[in-house]
């Protein structure tokens, strides 16, 4: 389902709002920035910079987006964006709950003007509950979810901020889905505009299933830091140092893979271990483990395992991620002339499978603050000395 002719005004700033209508504007929505008429979306101006002197995450999620700049503070700039909500499909919001009814652009208003909007805000919280109006970033957020907790190899250590902002990205990804999920349901005729409220820390707090049972009803609490499957728990599923002081990771949790990789390492000796209960033979398994990673570097690791279904990777930093042969083949990573890298889109349907994509059409750059501003109250019915007023006034820039 693309989303040709689907028009988005983002009221978003920083990272999860415009990531996620950024994946908005990948699936074909015309999304519109609608930043104040100060300093704008300040993600522009966040080091690190690019060559341009552009904020380099403002950059990242901001490709192909159209910007108006309006001072929804005054009279003038509100009724030039209620004019904009009356075309729009979807709004998109991250500000603390509350704001939107004082700068009066909550959903409630808005449908006076357009009662088929899809109005999405997206917040750390989430409209209601006792943590609703505090302060957060995506620290906090992974805190609160649980997530952090299980950062760690034993409850004894620190607990480890991860290393990409999951709560900003889960929260964007899911409201993106959220919002596409309304837009269906309109178009399908089982409903009509929509509000949808998507707390980052409820995304997160989703990605507990694999520990939810445990954490409800063992006694003592569980799951602890490192004594789960998937946490350490079982020296088939861990992370190893190799040769060169890089690191690797084995995931064999099915016995098929576990037996392909002690056959392929000549340690035949080592597949009934699999599946080991007792304590003291999965440390002594870690620790052959340990020793046999340790013989040979990542990379000729790889080369050793290539072929052979042992569920096996090598960890890559993100910069050896962006050359990586595997995204390569998959596009991933878009090359336009002149400008760094993007993270493209990632999902590929059937009639762009193989394709290369190619960020370099002018239409796929970032957008200058207030750049379309013009453009847009035009297609909204104001004539060109309307138009001029505004700018006069300073409504608009």
């Amino acid at each position: 389902m693309r989303l040709d002719g689907i028009r988005v005004l983002d009221c978003s700033r920083l990272l999860p709002g415009p990531y996620a209508t950024q994946l908005l504007a990948d699936s074909g929505a015309e999304v519109v920035k609608v930043e104040d008429t100060d300093a704008g979306d300040y993600a522009r101006a966040m080091a690190p910079r690019t060559a341009d002197g552009v904020g380099a995450i403002f950059e990242m999620v901001n490709r192909g987006k159209r910007s108006v700049a309006i001072d929804l503070k005054t009279d003038d700039g509100l009724a030039a964006f209620y004019r904009l909500v009356e075309d729009a499909d979807v709004v998109l919001e991250g500000f603390r709950p509350g704001v939107v009814d004082r700068l009066e652009i909550d959903y409630e208003t808005l449908t006076e003007y357009n009662d088929d909007l899809i109005y999405c805000s997206l917040t750390g919280y989430g409209q209601d509950g006792p943590w609703a109006d505090r302060a957060g970033h995506d620290l906090n957020y992974v805190a609160l979810a649980g997530l952090l907790d299980m950062t760690r190899e034993s409850p004894d250590e620190k607990p480890r901020p991860p290393g990409y902002p999951i709560g900003d990205m889960a929260g964007g990804l899911f409201a993106a889905f959220a919002v596409v999920e309304a837009l269906l349901a309109r178009e399908l005729g089982n409903a009509g505009g929509e509000y949808v409220d998507v707390a980052m820390a409820d995304v997160v707090a989703s990605f507990a299933q694999p520990v939810a049972y445990q954490a409800a009803t063992a006694d003592p609490a569980e799951p602890r830091p490192g004594e789960t499957p998937l946490t350490g728990a079982y020296p088939w599923y861990d992370c190893y140092e190799t040769a060169d002081g890089t690191w690797v990771t084995l995931a064999a949790l099915e016995p098929q893979f576990w037996r392909a990789f002690c056959e392929a390492v000549d340690r035949d000796d080592l597949i009934d271990e699999h599946g080991a209960r007792d304590p003291a033979v999965r440390a002594a398994l870690e620790a052959e483990l340990r020793d046999l990673f340790r013989e040979r570097s990542r990379d000729e690791w790889e080369t050793v395992l290539e072929g052979v279904d042992a569920a096996f990777a090598g960890v890559y930093s993100p910069a050896e991620m962006i050359d990586h042969p595997q995204f390569r083949a998959r596009n991933l990573v878009e090359r336009p002339d002149g400008a760094p890298p993007r993270i493209g889109f990632p999902a590929r349907f059937g009639d762009e499978a193989g394709e290369t994509t190619e960020a370099t059409d002018l239409d796929e750059r970032v957008p200058e603050q207030g750049e379309h501003t013009r453009r847009y109250l035009a297609d909204a019915g104001y004539d060109a000395e309307e138009i001029d007023a505004l700018y006069d006034a300073e409504a608009v820039r």
